[in-house]
């Protein structure tokens, strides 16, 4: 036989689309001619290929080979397609079996020796792969990821002599068995009860988890920020099997897919200086990956010194904080991440981070403090949900023992928040439409009157209105009540009084 068509996946996006690679010989001087838009990593596979065969006691075909990646408007990337190009000279050269390709996939790096290497996505072709019904064969590495896919079919091999002993069903290669899980939520993210003091901030902490709300904090420093929001991940309720697959997903886009880890929330914590492709995604096109803020895909995204990071970063959040979803667009096409991101961000209150600090160490002047409040533009502000000021500490409350509520004692009251909001619209009450908050955020006369009297004191935009109305929802469903009353709308607003001009 002078023809094989072998399957295996590529990346685009979130999505693995099929790739058909089809491999001819034909007569003519001994050339490898690989079209389908390779990349360069692609390309090189012929000289990786024909070692690997060679040194794995194969027969290199001296013959014209030509290899078609279809559909040939995609393009391909990655050495990850190593594996079905040998398996596709074998079986067009009659060394295996062509007569059972059909119901496998196959990708994976080869190395020189013929040993199989990992190659990133692993999570996202098995997904697909099971779609279509079909075997995936992969490194053993990339299968332990890729076993967490629920009902996939994977065999993982360590190298292409394996592979090819399945295929001649001498050796059938063992099914993949995804890692252990670990528990929830992550040990070492503490616990809510080592925060001391704080109680107005903890309270904000618990509403933010409730109903999936941004939150965001200013205070000087070593008043317990970041402790604050490492602790928002032992206070989530779990995942459902769709959110875990979709940030699972992104994670094996990246290489960062941990399989003792699957259904774990992640806290992703990107330093200030980071880019603007970094943050929100990027690369040439054909391999576009997703970047932080699809990195924190129903997980949490926490943005220390948040003055200090660029401009324009700052504002690319603006897109994926309403709409849950990035747009990346190259000259060569696009790609749409996920980036239902619960995003916590702090900064200090004045260049120096010492204004209102109770030692009256600041010595910043009204215009500094102004120019730096003002790198965080007012548009982004508005869509924050709750914005609290975290206060330095007295001296005798940090010398007490940690007196708190522990982790676990919240995150109960959350997690009942959390389902009756599932059970009511399906969703977190941050995710509610404007027709949606109509019809669930209904408040009676004196409480409309108190937050329209709120809205104009403050000068609050109608967004802010919606995202009041969000608050108070969750901390009526918090305190388990059908209806939101005038106590919860009036702590909701609380939390969009903005920063102290002081």
């Amino acid at each position: 036989m002078s023809l094989a068509v072998v399957f295996s996946r590529g990346l685009a996006g979130l999505s693995a689309p099929l790739v058909t690679v089809e491999v001819h010989l034909a007569g003519g001087l001994p050339t490898v001619n690989i079209v389908g838009l390779p990349d360069t990593e692609v390309r090189e596979s012929r000289d990786r290929v024909k070692a690997a065969l060679q040194n794995a006691g194969f027969e290199f075909p001296a013959r014209r080979v030509t290899i078609n990646l279809a559909p040939a408007d995609i393009p391909k990337e990655s050495a990850r397609l190593d594996l079905p190009i040998a398996i596709g000279i074998l079986a067009a050269s009659g060394q295996v079996p062509a007569d059972a390709l059909a119901k496998y996939e196959f990708a994976g790096e080869l190395a020189l020796t013929g040993a199989l290497r990992p190659v990133r996505g692993g999570f996202a072709m098995a997904l697909a792969a099971r779609a279509d019904k079909r075997v995936f064969i992969l490194p053993e590495e990339s299968a332990a990821e890729a076993a967490c896919v629920p009902s996939a079919q994977i065999r993982s091999a360590k190298t292409l002599l394996e592979v090819v002993a399945h295929l001649h069903r001498q050796e059938a290669l063992p099914k993949a068995e995804p890692a252990a899980m670990e528990s929830a939520p992550k040990v070492l993210l503490g616990d809510l009860a080592e925060v001391r003091g704080q109680t107005h901030a903890k309270r904000a902490l618990e509403v933010a988890a409730a109903g999936r709300h941004s939150l965001f904090m200013v205070g000087p420093p070593g008043t317990g920020k970041s402790m604050l929001a490492q602790r928002l991940a032992t206070l989530m309720p779990p995942m459902e099997e769709t959110e875990a697959i979709e940030a699972a997903c992104v994670a094996s886009l990246v290489g960062k897919f941990e399989a003792g880890k699957f259904g774990a929330r992640r806290f992703v914590s990107p330093h200030h200086s980071c880019s603007v492709a970094a943050l929100v995604g990027g690369g040439k096109m054909g391999a576009i990956v997703p970047g932080e803020i699809s990195q924190a895909h129903h997980g949490t995204l926490f943005l220390d010194e948040l003055a200090e990071f660029q401009r324009s970063a700052l504002e690319a959040l603006r897109e994926p904080l309403e709409t849950g979803e990035i747009h990346i667009s190259r000259s060569g096409g696009s790609a749409v991440f996920p980036a239902k991101f619960q995003l916590v961000a702090a900064m200090n209150p004045c260049p120096c981070g010492y204004l209102g600090h109770v030692s009256s160490r600041c010595r910043c002047t009204p215009d500094q403090v102004l120019r730096y409040r003002g790198k965080i533009s007012g548009p982004l502000m508005d869509r924050l949900d709750l914005q609290i000021e975290v206060h330095a500490m007295p001296a005798e409350e940090l010398m007490k023992p940690a007196d708190g509520e522990t982790s676990e004692a919240v995150r109960t009251r959350v997690v009942a928040a959390a389902e009756r909001q599932r059970v009511r619209q399906g969703k977190a009450n941050s995710a509610l439409t404007p027709a949606e908050i109509d019809a669930h955020c209904a408040l009676d006369e004196p409480t409309s009157k108190l937050l329209a009297a709120a809205i104009t004191r403050l000068g609050l935009s109608g967004r802010a209105h919606h995202r009041i109305l969000r608050v108070a929802r969750t901390i009526a469903d918090l305190a388990g009540a059908a209806n939101i009353s005038t106590a919860h709308v009036a702590e909701a607003i609380g939390y969009r009084k903005g920063l102290d001009k002081r």
